[in-house]
């Protein structure tokens, strides 16, 4: 197959329209490998929450969260990454859609515990 018709095809495939962009990507930024925040939650790539008052129990393999906030993309079935650990969210004490005492937290998660599966891919 010739090269122009390899890319011509490739393109096809690989183009998005405006119809199939999903609104959240265009404002959630995406991070470049070795650009992650220390105090952020990501899945796919990009920030779905913030975390506060990490405990890490390497001991038994959790990350215990004081709060969680600005969640409300965060998928909760979902593997996520915080740090340079993959993870998966077991149980939460309390979730609230809005904190009257902050709303611009978003959604507000805490007493949160997460299993530890591994470590994310430098």
């Amino acid at each position: 197959m010739p090269v122009a018709e390899r890319i011509h095809i490739r393109s096809k495939y690989h183009t998005v329209n405006e119809e199939t962009k999903s609104p959240v990507s265009e404002t959630v930024p995406v991070v470049r490998a070795g650009h992650y925040e220390e105090d952020a939650i990501y899945q796919d790539g990009k920030i779905v929450a913030r975390a506060e008052g990490a405990d890490i129990r390497r001991d038994s393999r959790e990350i215990h969260f004081a709060e969680i906030s600005n969640s409300d993309t965060l998928v909760l079935p979902e593997e996520c990454e915080y740090q340079k650990y993959r993870l998966m969210i077991q149980r939460i004490e309390y979730a609230s859609r809005i904190d009257q005492n902050a709303p611009g937290k978003g959604r507000v998660l805490r007493g949160v515990v997460a299993e530890v599966l591994g470590f994310r891919e430098q």
